[in-house]
């Protein structure tokens, strides 16, 4: 039978509810479509904590975070070091940020006391004893980090956004991140830490696909692996983008 995730547990799903109240700097965010909280284990097992920066529109439409082009590329960075489940990623902001906005994200950060004790009550959540590492992919992230007080002596490693516009730095920085990871985090039953690095630029072979696991219970069995649109011709690498008006659009393999 293929597993799913059949959403958070009540504990998570209580502090979800709380989330404070940013209306009044919703200019900053799409904020009518909502915000997406994770992807991946929320049972206390993850040894990873990853931070990007805010979902995007794959992410609106299955309501989970980092499923799109750059969520599948961070989970190539987590198949490089052995991991097939052990894993848990969250967002600086729950919101997906208006790219033009970046900088009074990173201030907003530190500026909403409430919104800043809610996201490290969150961060803290998820920092168990099996924990190994936190990975903060950008500069949003970094910050989102920075700030949390209850990361203790926890290992973090800043690594580029996956969507970065500097293909040789991403690379480079992923690259010299993993042999560091590998010898912290501990390999999934079944993963392995002894694959390929990452070459002069992410190549579709770092890819990998989401795993059904992380994803809700009735989707499109291609939701989660773009491969075929990055493959194809004209070449897109997320099969949902942000239309007029407020609208998104969602493309099928071989539509």
């Amino acid at each position: 039978m293929t597993e799913f995730d059949p959403g958070p547990p009540s504990t998570f799903a209580g502090h979800f509810d709380q989330l404070p109240d940013i209306s009044a700097k919703k200019d900053l965010f799409w904020f009518s479509w909502g915000p997406v909280f994770y992807r991946g284990r929320l049972d206390g097992s993850a040894r990873v904590i990853a931070v990007a920066s805010d979902p995007g529109p794959t992410e609106r439409l299955v309501g989970r975070t980092l499923v799109g082009d750059a969520g599948q590329r961070v989970q190539g960075f987590l198949t490089k070091l052995g991991l097939t489940r052990s894993y848990v990623l969250v967002n600086a902001h729950p919101h997906a940020l208006h790219p033009s906005r970046g900088s009074h994200g990173l201030t907003l950060l530190g500026s909403h006391a409430t919104m800043r004790t809610w996201r490290n009550d969150l961060y803290s959540m998820l920092k168990t004893s099996s924990v190994e590492a936190i990975i903060a992919f950008g500069g949003q992230a970094q910050r989102a980090v920075e700030l949390w007080p209850g990361k203790g002596t926890l290992p973090v490693f800043e690594v580029p956004h996956p969507s970065s516009r500097n293909p040789a730095v991403l690379a480079n920085e992923w690259r010299a991140a993993i042999p560091q990871l590998r010898a912290i985090v501990t390999p999934d039953p079944g993963g392995s830490n002894t694959g390929p690095n990452y070459g002069p630029q992410v190549a579709e072979e770092d890819y990998s696909p989401i795993p059904k696991r992380d994803l809700p219970w009735g989707l499109p069995s291609f939701v989660g692996d773009d491969r075929w649109g990055r493959l194809g011709n004209p070449k897109h690498n997320n099969s949902v983008a942000r239309g007029a008006d407020n609208s998104l659009i969602w493309i099928a393999p071989g539509e």
